[in-house]
């Protein structure tokens, strides 16, 4: 159902699963979902930002005027155990806000755009979360989903890349790369979910890198990475208009304002209980944010297309749905379980997607994506299989056609289907064209490696 078909040998998902291009409309899947999936509620909305405000608030009291004071005494081990809880469930609570923000953003939350981005900016802003620069972006991203050129968050090295950083350069070859040990994986997945969220604030790791497209050239000079000029706090950074430039200086407020909140309040109490009380949840938050949205588009069944086989459904389509049980599906509003869908109507409010969920899986058939083995412990186990599984992505072996647009997740661990052979691997000129122009590599680089661009 919904299928293109390709030629050539067939195309390969880093399981070794034969892929078939999607080839269903928006249209379709618009119309298989029920009309009352799309209705909006701001009385229920609200009424979920206060049942999570009322959890914070709650746990907040009961842990400093009930549970620390009947510690007192206990050894340092079992206080640091109680907000060790402390801090993890509050951040369970946090990440809830935080999606209710993401409602807003979409204008999901109610019928009402002031509404929407009223409350939006002020619990998103409460987070430390640029509300309108992440929406702006947010926006592109799904309009963008899977397109290696233009889409905003988590799109991954292709094998170009990946051989440029840790091959040596464009000279070498994956091949020549051995096994990445166990411990490089964990140290790159805790760097990842402490500090993935923040460095993509400020410097768009994970974005795509294609700027100097950037259709009023603001682009132009910039590229993502440590003062590249490419950040969600910018009015000038190329992920945005100069119509965009009156609400990221809202956005900034925001953040200026709860820092001087959160500044206040060490005066007040003290830095160490505002780490105990604010700092702790904000970095489980960040954790869980990270590790829902890069599951949702990293895992070895996933395609991701170049531009010229890229549209709107298959790019929705190249997500995936797991499960993280009570947590994900009542603490935070379903965002796990309920992504594919959210991706092709992002409209529809949380509280009606499952339902939207499983009227489009009659439309995408094979195409829609689940992983919900194992549970919330499967949820987790999948950060470690897709860092091992999910290194970079290349075309099939020997594709044909628009099939030659279709990438998938390869890797250096021997895992699944292997890269292609180097004397059959042919490197993107457009791609190469825009590393010499953003400065990742040079001319005399790409010479020496006899890759010829003209």
């Amino acid at each position: 159902m919904g299928e293109a078909k390709s030629t050539g040998k067939p195309l390969l998902d880093t399981y070794g699963n034969e892929f078939e291009l999607p080839n269903f409309t928006i249209k379709e899947i618009r119309d298989a979902i029920p009309k009352h999936c799309f209705k909006r509620s701001a009385l229920r909305g609200l009424s979920y930002v206060a049942r999570d405000l009322a959890l914070l608030s709650g746990t907040f009291y009961g842990f400093n005027n009930y549970i620390m004071p009947a510690l007192v005494g206990s050894p340092t081990i079992v206080r640091a155990a109680a907000w060790g809880v402390y801090g993890f469930v509050q951040g369970l609570f946090g990440t809830g806000i935080w999606v209710l923000a993401h409602e807003c953003g979409h204008q999901a939350f109610s019928e009402s755009k002031i509404v929407n981005d009223t409350v939006g900016w002020i619990l998103h802003s409460s987070l430390f979360v640029p509300y309108f620069s992440w929406k702006i972006s947010h926006g592109k991203h799904h309009k963008a989903t899977g397109n290696l050129e233009k889409d905003m968050v988590f799109v991954p090295k292709t094998r170009t890349e990946y051989q440029r950083r840790y091959a040596g350069g464009l000279a070498h070859d994956i091949s020549e790369l051995t096994e990445e040990t166990p411990i490089a994986t964990l140290a790159h997945s805790i760097a990842q979910q402490l500090i993935g969220w923040i460095l993509y604030l400020f410097t768009n790791v994970t974005g795509h890198n294609y700027h100097t497209r950037q259709k009023e050239g603001r682009g132009v000079g910039k590229r993502n990475g440590y003062f590249g000029g490419v950040n969600h706090f910018n009015p000038g950074s190329p992920l945005y208009e100069a119509k965009d430039a009156k609400l990221i200086l809202l956005s900034d407020i925001g953040i200026g304002i709860m820092g001087y909140i959160i500044y206040a309040a060490c005066t007040k109490w003290g830095a160490a209980n505002m780490a105990l009380w604010y700092g702790i949840p904000y970095l489980w938050v960040n954790h869980w944010l990270v590790a829902i949205t890069f599951l949702q588009h990293t895992d070895p069944s996933l395609p991701h297309y170049h531009p010229e086989a890229w549209n709107y459904c298959r790019g929705a389509a190249a997500t995936i749905d797991r499960e993280f049980g009570f947590i994900g599906r009542h603490l935070m509003h379903g965002i796990v379980e309920t992504h594919v869908v959210h991706h092709f109507i992002p409209l529809i409010p949380f509280y009606h997607a499952d339902e939207a969920t499983e009227a489009v899986k009659k439309v995408m058939g094979r195409h829609y994506r689940t992983d919900t083995e194992g549970g919330p412990i499967g949820f987790i186990k999948a950060l470690w299989k897709s860092a091992r599984w999910c290194q970079w992505v290349e075309e099939s072996e020997d594709a044909e056609g628009e099939a030659k647009g279709v990438l998938f997740f390869r890797n250096r661990n021997g895992l699944g289907v292997k890269p292609q052979p180097h004397e059959k691997f042919a490197h993107r000129l457009s791609e190469i064209q825009n590393m010499i122009e953003v400065g990742t590599v040079t001319k005399e680089e790409v010479e020496k490696a006899d890759i010829k661009i003209e």
